[in-house]
């Protein structure tokens, strides 16, 4: 995404538009708890990179348990702060329709970077939906014919 708009400048012609493309990234709770991500994403927002969408799995969930043991900020409210543009979709396991309307809505935003949280439940339809227990771990048949 740091990239894209150097090298269009660079490499772009009228005719040819080489470098035109969109950087989507999908992190979850864990992947935004660390150091790295909290740089990478101050910086997105400092250079304005709009043409960057990161889709959030908002499930409250790392490998270690519910993200109220470590996790409390309003994360939305960090990537404001960043200089990001946030929306939020809350029922993305009845439809798509409002994940589709985010990311259309991110992709009209030239000059800054997106954040779409998406809360979902992570092993929706399984008897650990919800826990730590199904992140990373293999829920078997059973937990496979209890999702369908």
């Amino acid at each position: 995404a740091i990239a894209q708009s150097p090298l269009a400048a660079a490499y772009n012609t009228p005719e040819h538009r080489i470098f035109d493309h969109r950087t989507y990234v999908i992190c979850g709770d864990g992947c935004l708890q660390e150091g790295v991500s909290a740089e990478a994403s101050s910086l997105a927002g400092h250079l304005g990179l709009g043409r960057l969408v990161v889709l959030y799995d908002d499930n409250g969930i790392t490998i270690d348990g519910s993200t109220d043991l470590s996790f409390t900020e309003d994360v939305g409210k960090r990537y404001e702060a960043y200089g990001w543009h946030v929306s939020a979709v809350s029922d993305v396991a009845n439809g798509l329709d409002d994940l589709r309307a985010a990311i259309k809505e991110a992709e009209a935003v030239a000059d800054k970077p997106s954040l779409i949280k998406v809360k979902t439940v992570i092993g929706f339809g399984s008897k650990i939906a919800g826990t730590h227990k199904v992140h990373g771990a293999p829920i078997g048949e059973a937990g496979l014919a209890d999702g369908r």
